[in-house]
């Protein structure tokens, strides 16, 4: 606090600031680091495995169902006819396969989307993740697919 020794009373009281908290907490840290800085440059050793180059990972390779469907609604599994409910069987027994196969919708032109939609639904209910459409593109110019 500061005091004035008399006077008019428009003189400006000196202001002091309190640097105590401000040591004790300095102190407090300089604790700190003192204790710590010792533990951090504790060494723990540890075997990374090494790689090796040549070695190429292991990957399963699994054949994709190919799924005909035509605009009639009639579908190939691989080229073999079944009925949708072979086809939602199938598709549950192949989605618990590890790794999961892809299935490949081949459709024309003609066929009905509302088709199509139901082979995806069915999929997507037996648990099959990837789900591609195959295409025939252009073989020659001019031609049609």
């Amino acid at each position: 606090m500061a005091m004035s020794t008399g006077g008019t009373g428009s003189e400006i009281p000196a202001a002091e600031i309190n640097v105590t908290p401000l040591a004790d907490v300095m102190l407090v840290l300089l604790i700190i680091f003192m204790i710590t800085a010792p533990l951090m440059s504790h060494k723990i050793k540890v075997d990374l495995p090494r790689a090796n180059p040549d070695t190429k990972p292991t990957t399963i390779q699994v054949p994709p169902i190919d799924l005909a469907v035509e605009a009639d609604g009639a579908m190939y599994w691989n080229d073999s006819e079944i009925s949708e409910a072979i086809l939602i069987a199938r598709l549950r027994a192949r989605a618990s396969d590890t790794p999961q196969p892809e299935l490949q919708v081949r459709a024309d032109k003609t066929t009905p989307y509302s088709i199509i939609w139901k082979v995806m639904q069915d999929a997507k209910e037996a648990g099959i993740v990837h789900v591609g459409f195959i295409t025939h593109g252009k073989t020659g110019p001019g031609s049609t697919p």
